[in-house]
């Protein structure tokens, strides 16, 4: 199995804020095998393949229906083929397997003490699946999903609340994402970030940005 390069940033903050999905756990081919079958399951003639998919990576499941209307000129119902995305991940979510060098830079930060939370764009049962699965539940006291904010990624709000949570200001957190989504939540929310950059369903990049 291929790995992802992580770069560690050389400079140290105070909070770490690291998305779910594609960072901490690898999931994303989950998520896109799901997506596949639920919109069959509705009845799409069109291709969602991975590039239609990755670019909508940190977005909730019903915006990205939403979306699909519009570029394919569809009339998906939002709740009941994100229902059915959902039931479909949750038959595969046994496969997910740790991101490994995002989850050893995260085991070296709790060693340190420092401040970790997940804000996730996807629904609090699945993150907290997600990473049981993986064995990393307990080292973030703050989990941040759609059920806590009014607007998703690219809004800061998730971002924000996690700082806010953890106690720390945002110009000393660092975000560890892998969806433009939250790229830009991350720059609105103030905050530097770090990039795991997905290039292919089997294998993802990690860059730095700061």
């Amino acid at each position: 199995m291929i790995q992802p390069r992580f770069i560690a940033p050389t400079k140290d903050y105070s909070g770490y804020i690291f998305d779910c999905d594609g960072t901490l756990v690898d999931t994303m081919k989950l998520h896109h095998r799901a997506w596949c079958s639920a919109l069959s399951q509705a009845g799409a003639t069109f291709e969602f393949s991975w590039e239609v998919f990755i670019k909508r990576a940190g977005m909730t499941l019903e915006r990205t229906v939403s979306e699909l209307n519009l570029e394919f000129n569809v009339a998906f119902d939002p709740l009941h083929v994100a229902s059915a995305q959902r039931e479909y991940y949750d038959l595969l979510v046994s496969e997910a397997e740790p991101v490994v060098p995002v989850v050893e830079f995260a085991r070296e930060l709790r060693a340190r003490g420092k401040k970790l939370a997940v804000a996730s764009g996807s629904q609090k049962r699945a993150v907290l699946a997600a990473l049981e699965q993986v064995k990393v539940r307990d080292w973030f006291e703050v989990i941040i999903t759609p059920e806590d904010v009014s607007h998703g990624k690219p809004s800061p709000e998730s971002f924000l609340l996690a700082a806010e949570r953890i106690g720390v200001s945002p110009a000393e957190c660092l975000v560890i994402e892998d969806g433009e989504m939250g790229f830009e939540a991350a720059r609105r929310a103030g905050m530097d970030y770090a990039v795991v950059l997905p290039e292919a369903p089997s294998s993802r990049e990690v860059l730095t940005s700061l």
